[in-house]
């Protein structure tokens, strides 16, 4: 008796830990203005579990990739090397440190299969595990790519994928940050790979799936969204209303009492994805307890 006893505790105590280690958190996006702190700085908060570094603005159908952090650092005259010691703290804290690519403005695509196995080599020889006598952001390896896309064509973002899962020697993690109508526009071939770890979805700026008043249009997106084939599902929020010209931003409470209840019911849910640091002056710490 007392043998099953154990044998019990110790199941329970397994399903703890697992569910410990898959437990919620908040990604949040750095990199787009030099006064919202260092790198470090935002690790350190203790706040998120995730830092997309945003973003290399350029890159693919043979242009030479850039890399934007605003006012942080300029990669043209290497200064931005000096990151590597900050993303080393903040893997060393447990949390995913992963390059975004994409973003609002920014002049990218991929032109071919042959194209995306060639940004994907970039991508690994600079920013992951390769080897380059040109890492913009110095040494240190990040934990994946972040695809931020919201221009241009919706083709061969899924080939891209499939090249940066190709490298075995390091676990690349992927994450997508589509907007909230469903399917998205530019990304939705890309996720159906399944190869996502991450889909972070972009509830803000798109007033037909975002929260105004009530959460209604926006569950009902989210729960399209747990449809896809991805590890897990973050809501993208704006850290404050200022974040989003167009809407969605909703109160901590709020948050809290009328829409975390029930999105938390999907076994896909993975936390909230916050725009950004710089508009983040307490929302996080807000919302940290019941994510």
């Amino acid at each position: 008796m007392a043998a099953q006893s154990l044998v019990l505790l110790l199941s329970l105590l397994i399903v703890a830990l697992v569910k410990q280690s898959h437990g919620a958190g908040i990604a949040v996006y750095w990199g787009q203005d030099s006064g919202e702190g260092t790198l470090a700085d935002a690790c350190a908060t203790g706040n998120y579990a995730y830092v997309n570094i945003a973003f290399l603005t350029t890159f693919g159908n043979g242009q030479t990739p850039v890399l934007n952090l605003a006012g942080h650092c300029d990669p043209s005259s290497n200064t931005c090397t000096s990151l590597s010691n900050d993303i080393r703290a903040c893997q060393s804290q447990g949390i995913k440190v992963l390059l975004s690519i994409g973003g609002a403005t920014g002049s990218y695509s991929i032109s071919s299969t042959d194209d995306a196995t060639q940004v994907a080599n970039y991508l690994w020889n600079n920013y992951l595990g390769g080897q380059s006598n040109s890492r913009p952001l110095g040494d240190a390896i990040l934990d994946g790519i972040d695809f931020d896309i919201e221009s241009g064509s919706d083709q061969y973002w899924d080939e891209l994928a499939k090249a940066l899962a190709g490298f075995t020697q390091q676990k690349v993690y992927l994450a997508a940050a589509p907007q909230c109508p469903f399917p998205d526009a530019h990304l939705s071939g890309a996720i159906s790979t399944g190869l996502f770890d991450y889909v972070w979805v972009q509830f803000y700026n798109n007033p037909p799936c975002q929260y105004s008043g009530n959460a209604d249009n926006l569950i009902s997106a989210w729960n399209q969204w747990t449809t896809v084939q991805a590890s897990q599902i973050f809501l993208g929020l704006p850290a404050a209303a200022e974040a989003a010209p167009s809407g969605g931003f909703i109160p901590a409470d709020v948050l809290a009492s009328q829409v975390l209840p029930t999105i938390k019911g999907s076994s896909k849910y993975g936390g909230v994805m916050l725009w950004s640091k710089k508009f983040d002056n307490g929302y996080s710490s807000a919302i940290k307890s019941s994510v």
